[in-house]
This record gives structure tokens, sequence and C-alpha cells, in this order.
């Protein structure tokens, strides 16, 4: 399985003009491998390989006047910008076929400079490297300091290193983690845990415990609103603005930063805790629609069941999602009578059939619970889910790393 290892990394001047340098260039590679796409669909002729762009975009183009410059940046990186150009047209026409899940995808647009974003990407090919002292030696750009908060497990495949809107950058390194390793890392567990995830309270377990909704985003509303006003009173280009911009991106980002831990520190327990865990199916983007939207957005319901999902398979733990059409809160969990259904503001019931009075939310848990080990049994406990994409790994210190930094 793939996850990812992010690390702050601390450029100087010098290394931040570099790393300006190899986004711009990247950047400028990706567009010409979109426009020569475009030109051959307007001219009906077959689309160039990548071999062709590569050859035409890279090589030959170094030897011009006007883009000699790109000569100044790793090749490698170029490189996987072309390939970053193949993979967004291969998902587009995938997307346009059916063949790909999830909602439709528009055909690849060309990048901005002035993209808030900005990412380049080094394979084993590119000679990168961990030095004694704990730098990551990047072609071209050179010793970058890095902020270590745990070990990498194993050799790294790739970096990446990305520059995000609050002018942060970070390195994100893809490991292969050793199945019988992870295995190891969890205690034995056999106990199985229903989730209802809400708004008044951000989760509410079978066994009756309630974890409170920490509301990041309501909670710094107040700064927000201040930063943002500040932002909206600058002149469009001036330097002010620009300093007005970081700081609302960075108190955006000390949001969605705290939103994260949070999440981590929650799955990995509940990972640990329990060997199945049943969740609700939740149509986050519709409900992204109604009045609840900021509240629905605040809660982070879709990246907490994302990490539940990747955690379960790297741990072999058990992951049972239930439809959202299942009637949790409607059904009582001590008799199993459906009592119809019930407007938002009823936090307590009592079932019709045998007088049970329950709590809307713990009953819903109990249900989930109830429908996932039926869905366990039918397919034969455990059931192992399929490996997921490269994920971020769980936060914390592990301690720092030992020399060499890479095992």
């Amino acid at each position: 399985m793939q996850l990812r290892y992010a690390f702050r990394l601390y450029p100087d001047t010098v290394q931040r003009t570099a790393l300006a340098r190899a986004f711009g260039c990247a950047r400028v590679v990706f567009n010409d491998a979109v426009r020569a796409r475009e030109h051959a669909r307007t001219a009906g002729e077959s689309f160039p390989t990548v071999g062709e762009l590569s050859k035409k975009l890279i090589t030959e183009a170094k030897q011009t006047a006007s883009r000699a410059w790109l000569g100044e940046v790793s090749s490698v990186v170029l490189q996987q910008a072309l390939r970053d150009a193949e993979t967004a047209y291969r998902n587009f026409f995938a997307s346009l076929k059916g063949a790909r899940k999830g909602a439709k995808m528009g055909a690849p647009r060309f990048k901005s400079r002035k993209d808030n974003r900005q990412s380049i990407r080094f394979t084993a090919n590119a000679r990168w490297s961990i030095t004694d002292s704990g730098r990551l030696n990047l072609p071209k750009i050179g010793a970058v300091p890095v902020k270590w908060s745990r070990t990498l497990p194993s050799q790294p495949s790739s970096v990446t290193v990305i520059k995000d809107a609050a002018g942060r950058y970070f390195a994100s390194f893809v490991i292969d983690t050793d199945p019988h390793a992870d295995a190891t890392r969890m205690p034995e567990s056999n106990q199985m845990a229903g989730i209802d995830l809400g708004l008044t309270h951000f989760a509410v377990l079978s066994d009756g415990r309630v974890i409170d909704s920490p509301r990041f985003l309501r909670r710094a509303e107040k700064k927000l609103k201040r930063s943002q006003r500040e932002l909206s009173r600058k002149q469009k280009g001036s330097k002010n603005r620009e300093k007005a911009r970081l700081k609302v991106a960075r108190a955006y980002a000390k949001v969605t930063d705290a939103r994260r831990e949070f999440h981590h520190q929650l799955s990995t327990k509940l990972i640990r805790d329990n060997q199945a865990i049943g969740v609700e199916d939740l149509a986050v983007k519709g409900l992204a629609r109604t009045r609840l939207a900021k509240s629905v957005h605040d809660a982070g319901w879709a990246q907490f069941v994302a990490m539940l999902e990747y955690k379960a398979a790297r741990y072999g733990r058990t992951l049972v999602k239930i439809g959202r059409f299942e009637p949790t809160s409607q059904t009582c969990s001590a008799c199993g009578i459906k009592n119809g259904p019930k407007p938002l503001n009823v936090r307590e019931w009592t079932c019709t059939a045998c007088g049970t009075l329950h709590d809307r939310d713990h009953n819903a848990a109990i249900n989930v619970k109830t429908a996932a080990g039926l869905a366990v049994a039918a397919c034969g406990a455990p059931v192992r889910p399929g490996l997921v994409p490269a994920q971020r790994e769980e936060t914390g210190s592990h301690g720092s790393p030992p020399e060499p930094r890479a095992a």
C-alpha cells in the first residue's frame, strides 16, 4: 500500500528563487502540452504522443532562444509535467466514456502563474537524496532544510515539492508500506462500532460515547471576517494586497490543519480500538447545497470517512458503509419496528411498539452497527477492503528520524 508522508520545508531566499523557476518551467511545459493537444484536435489530427511532445517541447525547445531557460531546471521536472498533462487527458476521456467513477471531469485547462498552489515532482531518476544532516538535496535547487516529524519507514519512490496558498513549502514522499509491519502496530480487537455522524455532535458511537464537534471554521469566523475585510480594501496589484491575501490564506490554513489533525487522531483511535466499523454513506454534496452547507463543510465528513477507509485497509480492519437511504433514525434499535420519519428538531422519541425512549443519534448509531454486522456476516468476516490511493499518514511525532533519514 502506498502512503504520502508530508514534511515542512524551509528554503532560503536563493532556494525559493530556484523553486519558483522550477514551478514556472513545469507550468510552461504543461501549458505547451495542452496547447499542442488543442491544436491537433482543432486540425482534426491525431494527438501527439508523450515521446513526440517530449522531443518537441523539451529537447528541441531548449535549443531555441524563447525557451532556452528550460535548461536551468531539472529535466525530470519537465518530464513529469508532460506526464501530468497526459494523465489529465486520460482521466478526461475516461470520464466521458463513463469508465471513471465520480463527477464528470472537464478538459485540462491552462495553468496560471497566479495559481495559489504550485508543485513539482522528482522521481528516482532525478537523483534527489536526503543528506546525513537531514536536508533534502534537490537537483539544481540545493539542500533544503526539512522539519522531520517522524521517520520514513522505507526508501521513497518520489518526492513532490508543494507551495500552498499560505506560502508554505512541503515535501510529500510516496512510501510503499510493509503490510506485515503495519499489522503489528495495531493491537488485536474483537470490538465493533457503529458511527452516526452529525452536526450537533460530530459523532455518536453505538456504545454511547459522544464526540463533540470542534467547529473550527465557526470559531475562526470572526478573525476570518476581519482579515477578509482588510483584503477587500487593498488596491488590486499592490504589495499590501498580497500581504493581506497571505494573511487570509494563513488563517484558512490554520483552520484546515486543525480539522485534519482532529480527523487523524479520531480515526486512528477508532481503527485501533475496533476490528470492524460501520458508518453511513452520507450525500455530502447534496447536503452542501442546503442551508446547512457551512456546517457540513466545517465538519468535514468526507475527509474523515476517507481516513477511516485507508487506515482500515492498511491495518487489516473492516469498514462497512451503510446506504444513505437506510432508515437508521426511523427504526427502533430495541424491537426493530420502523416508526416513520422525524424532523431534525426531534432529538428524542419513544417507540410506539415497545415504549423504549431513544436518543436519536445513539439509536441511529446502534442501527448502523446492526446493519454493518449483517453486511459483514453476509460477506464472511473479516472482509479486507481494497487498496486506496496514496494518502497522508497519521499525524503526530514518532521521534526524530535516525541517520540516515531514509531507511
